[in-house]
């Protein structure tokens, strides 16, 4: 079993402390995660993921080039606690803030998908809920500080976590 954290970044303009609508820890948030099942010759797939429940057992059929089918199966749980927001300051500084840490047994997640549900708010105070980062930016003005936000270059990594 590994642990995986969820790193992500971007470049936020007069925008800081995005994460999920209820927090890192939300328990309907959804990660749109891609995944390889370890030591496998079986395609990556793509796995939806909310904490409710927070473990998922992972069952396929892998094609041998034996042209034999087997059962495979792997699980993922999801570790809360340990995930923070992306910050301007961590933006700005080139590092990735982590949303999320997985124990992972049987299969390694590849690729994250931003979606929506996310929230962030302004370096005034303007708080911006429902962002939907499915088309890999968010733009709008903020009226209240009067100055344009935006979130661009959304990247996300996964490392190894300490467990």
């Amino acid at each position: 079993m590994v642990n995986f954290a969820l790193m992500i970044t971007a470049e936020l303009e007069n925008l800081t402390n995005l994460e999920p609508e209820g927090g890192c820890d939300d328990p309907n948030f959804t990660y749109y995660i891609k995944i390889m099942f370890v030591d496998l010759l079986v395609p990556q797939s793509i796995l939806d993921l909310n904490s409710d429940p927070s473990d998922y057992r992972l069952e396929m059929r892998e094609l041998r080039r034996d042209d034999e089918e087997r059962d495979v199966e792997g699980n993922i749980t999801m570790i809360a606690g340990r995930g923070r927001p992306l910050t301007q300051e961590i933006s700005q500084a080139g590092k990735y803030a982590p949303l999320m840490v997985f124990d992972c047994r049987g299969f390694v997640p590849v690729e994250f998908s931003f979606g929506s549900g996310w929230k962030v708010e302004s370096i005034e105070g303007t708080k911006f809920d429902g962002v939907d980062l499915s088309g890999d930016e968010f733009a709008e003005y903020d009226e209240n500080g009067e100055c344009p936000v935006m979130i661009s270059n959304l990247r996300a990594v996964f490392e190894v976590a300490a467990k």
